[in-house]
């Protein structure tokens, strides 16, 4: 019989030292895991200086507590996998910015031209850009979103809008499969444009919802030049589900409020990003913040413009 308070032969529980130091170690893991949104298995062993068996069962320990989630190669904090929001909230949000990379996308298109619009708030803006440009005709534009259809239905008969068919959902008013994916398999575009929740150079371009995710890559697919369309709040994010590599993708253009750490390591991955400016023409009616200089950056503006009241 042992005595009392100490372990006995064959117990394989341990000591309580160990558990309060594994404890305060799992705590930094999950400080660091919110703070990067990604990180992959091989840097917190790196980090931490054990294993890559003993990350993996602290990363399993964090999960059943529902504290994170794995994902390929790492794990992103539960707290970012975002449940999914109405259009009519992501729409508002960051909506200067948006029109601005939107108006860059639209710039990017011609006459004549056969394109792809994902449904998102982005490529909702871009769909308002390419009505505004009065000079484009003979446009198709395929697209699965019915917010984007009715959007470009003033450019008729400029533009032909083509509807992908599918199950409705009423969150983004998007059409899914079944159906969706027939049309997609038969489409053979000139410009893919992409809206994702998350963009990530470990974790790939990535979608809060499963159901989308299927019917955005065929999308991707279906066209020869592919552009991810994303505002800076989702440039180092993780959501849910997978759409693709980052490196899948021939551009992607984002706004000035995207981290420049997250901006770099995706160039480095040999992705060609395209920060836009905000132009004077989406800035020139708002009202100057009492505070700000003269000659304030319009990083700067945006801030201010899109701060939350209170």
């Amino acid at each position: 019989m042992s005595e009392a308070g100490s372990p006995r032969h064959g117990d394989d529980r341990r000591p309580p030292s160990e558990d309060r130091r594994g404890g305060l170690r799992r705590e930094r893991m999950l400080s660091i895991i919110r703070d990067c949104g990604f990180v992959s298995v091989t840097d917190l062993s790196t980090m931490f200086g054990i294993s890559t068996v003993t990350v993996r069962t602290d990363l399993d320990r964090l999960a059943s507590r529902g504290r994170v989630r794995r994902v390929r190669g790492g794990v992103v904090a539960e707290d970012l996998s975002h449940s999914e929001r109405p259009f009519e909230e992501t729409q508002s949000r960051g909506a200067l910015e948006k029109s601005a990379i939107a108006e860059a996308a639209a710039a990017l298109v011609s006459s004549g031209e056969t394109l792809v619009l994902d449904v998102g708030s982005t490529t909702t803006a871009l769909a308002r850009a390419l009505v505004a440009r009065e000079e484009l005709h003979d446009v198709v534009v395929v697209t699965n979103g019915l917010t984007i259809a009715t959007t470009l239905e003033p450019a008729i008969p400029r533009f032909t809008v083509v509807l992908s068919g599918g199950t409705l959902r009423p969150l983004q008013h998007s059409l899914v499969d079944p159906l969706a994916d027939a049309v997609f398999d038969r489409v053979h575009a000139d410009t893919a444009f992409l809206g994702c929740n998350g963009v990530h150079a470990d974790a790939g371009i990535t979608n809060v919802n499963l159901p989308e995710v299927g019917v955005k890559a065929r999308a991707l697919q279906s066209a020869r030049r592919r552009i991810c369309v994303a505002d800076g709040s989702k440039i180092g994010h993780v959501a849910l589900a997978r759409i693709c590599p980052v490196t899948d993708v021939d551009l992607l253009i984002t706004g000035p409020s995207a981290p420049e750490d997250v901006v770099e390591a995706l160039r480095a991955r040999g992705v060609d990003v395209d920060v836009v400016d905000m132009p004077s023409s989406l800035l020139a009616g708002l009202p100057a913040p009492a505070a700000e200089p003269a000659g304030a950056s319009a990083h700067a503006v945006l801030k201010a413009r899109d701060a939350p009241d209170g």
